[in-house]
């Protein structure tokens, strides 16, 4: 969280190398036929070294193959120099800053003499001898993109959890707003939320996701530490979140439009795809004040085409099964 937060380089050699040490250790005890990974950068070294085939789970936003158009996320520079000349010196400055998060996989690979995946970060996030994405294609501009890079549908989950004390006693007059910014959303902005919430007349779920609750809330504000999400996405008319793609994909599995409150890279890539969609409206989390969120809210929740568009994606996830994907993609691997 603190790399994603200064621009820095997820991971440095040193944790790298000792994440390859542990999964040697792992794939030497279980010896398996194939290993699938989820943004655990070290299988790619791991996997290869094992002579394993390995399948990564990514999202297609990080595809080298996709076209895509990079918005300055909050950043220092964003803070320092605001957000349109922030823009100009991250784009200028992207190519070069993209190359250096590169290195530490480069210097791996190099260490355990294994060919270099070039500078190119996209690259470096998505490598494996299987790529899929858990995402629809319709949503993506993509070129050439290989017989081993497929797309497998949202992969839809959510915990199974007891529902709060007040679950039975949400009332159904009014539209219903589900909120949780998750463990990598900006929970300080969680209060403004909940006193822009109290200015509509609308009714709000919110998930603090293990945050304390605050003491006294506007009557049609409800609170718990963590909501089933799929239960919540099920009643709301509107949904909103810090736009990754796990809560949008459950929103809009359900054809609910959304509103991503973004703060890092992955979350605008995801939120400016949806946005360009129609399927919702991207906030930057540096500059989400109460009324920018209830100007949001407002204008996703009453206009009609935002909840179009979201059906029209709840119909193309629907013709997607991703578990059903993945089971027959790992069959024709073992074969």
């Amino acid at each position: 969280m603190t790399a994603l937060a200064g621009g820095k380089p997820l991971y440095t050699l040193g944790t790298l190398l000792g994440y390859v040490e542990g999964d040697l250790k792992v794939i030497t005890a279980v010896k398996p036929d194939i290993i699938v990974g989820d943004f655990r950068l070290s299988l790619a070294v791991s996997a290869e070294l094992a002579d394993t085939p390995y399948v990564t789970i990514s999202n297609a936003c990080w595809s080298p193959y996709t076209r895509q158009r990079y918005t300055v996320p909050e950043l220092p520079l964003t803070r320092i120099l605001g957000t349109k000349l922030g823009q100009w010196v991250f784009s200028l400055a992207r190519p070069v800053a993209f190359a250096s998060h590169c290195l530490p996989m480069h210097r791996l690979r190099r260490r355990y003499g294994l060919k270099s995946l070039g500078w190119d970060l996209r690259k470096v996030y998505t490598h494996a001898d299987y790529t899929l994405y858990a995402d629809i294609p319709g949503l993506y501009r993509t070129s050439g993109l290989p017989g081993n890079h497929r797309f497998i549908g949202p992969v839809i989950w959510s915990p199974r959890l007891p529902l709060p004390d007040w679950w039975g006693d949400i009332p159904s007059g009014r539209p219903i707003i589900y909120v949780t910014l998750g463990s990598s959303g900006q929970g300080e902005l969680l209060p403004g939320i909940i006193t822009a919430l109290g200015q509509l007349e609308v009714t709000a779920l919110i998930a603090t996701a293990g945050a304390d609750l605050p003491g006294s809330l506007p009557g049609n504000v409800y609170l718990a530490k963590y909501l089933p999400g799929e239960e919540a996405v099920k009643l709301a008319s509107l949904v909103v979140c810090n736009g990754g793609s796990p809560t949008t994909h459950q929103a809009l599995a359900q054809g609910v439009p959304v509103i991503g409150i973004a703060g890092n890279l992955d979350q605008y890539l995801n939120m400016q795809t949806l946005e360009a969609a129609g399927a919702g409206q991207l906030l930057r989390a540096g500059a989400c004040d109460e009324n920018a969120l209830v100007g949001a809210i407002e204008n996703v929740l009453y206009d009609p085409s935002y909840r179009a568009v979201a059906g029209s994606l709840s119909d193309q996830i629907g013709d997607y099964d991703s578990k059903t994907e993945f089971a027959r993609i790992i069959s024709e691997i073992a074969s």
